[in-house]
């Protein structure tokens, strides 16, 4: 949904991807400088349960990581490694962001027992329980989604194609993230990471069928 902006944003960066190179930096500094900063922001954003900063650290972060793209072109042109380096690392920073509120709901959540002992009592409980199943099976479609694609491309085939891009994916979580810390009511947060699972389920479906056509 967002990857009609890849260009612009290319743009409007350029001028930081040349301040990062005068000062020596590769593509590939950039992408573990923003990989590892991403997977300790996010965990440490779960333990603190401070939503709020971690959500605006994480878009900077994201927006850092997407300087190696324009710094190659500038450069090197790309390598085949640094491709393999990117998407390698992203799906860890995907898995740490995703197990960051894990840990969030686990830590902060409500996961306790009503007055009756009835542990579905409240609506903190369900709130704080669907938000942990949505954050784990949100991690089971982000690695498919990838895995999908990369088992298509040694098939020889292409599967690009999805509602979600991991772009539309980081901005549902992050925007999730930023109301549920506005409004103080996880609820928000639970509701942006089942539109995840949704968009997850729907992308690999559409991922599995247009590999099968082109086997076909």
């Amino acid at each position: 949904m967002l990857e009609h902006l890849r260009a612009p944003l290319k743009r409007l960066i350029e001028p930081i991807a040349k301040a990062l190179i005068s000062i020596g930096l590769t593509a590939d500094a950039v992408t573990v400088i923003g990989s590892i900063g991403t997977i300790v922001v996010a965990l440490l954003t779960g333990i603190t349960g401070r939503l709020f900063p971690g959500a605006l650290i994480l878009t900077f972060l994201v927006l850092f990581d997407s300087l190696d793209g324009s710094i190659a072109a500038l450069t090197t042109g790309g390598t085949r490694f640094g491709a393999f380096l990117d998407s390698t690392l992203d799906r860890i920073a995907d898995w740490a962001l995703l197990a960051g509120l894990e840990i969030y709901f686990v830590m902060h959540g409500d996961l306790g027992h009503d007055a009756a002992g009835n542990m579905w009592g409240t609506s903190g409980v369900v709130v704080t329980y669907i938000g942990m199943f949505a954050a784990l099976y949100g991690i089971m479609t982000s690695v498919v989604t990838s895995y999908a694609r990369a088992r298509a491309e040694s098939l020889g085939c292409e599967a690009k194609e999805g509602i979600a891009a991991r772009a539309d994916r980081l901005l549902i979580i992050l925007l999730g993230m930023a109301i549920a810390d506005w409004s103080g009511q996880d609820l928000w947060l639970s509701a942006a990471l089942i539109l995840l699972c949704a968009l997850g389920t729907i992308t690999v479906i559409q991922r599995i069928m247009v590999v099968r056509s082109q086997l076909q």
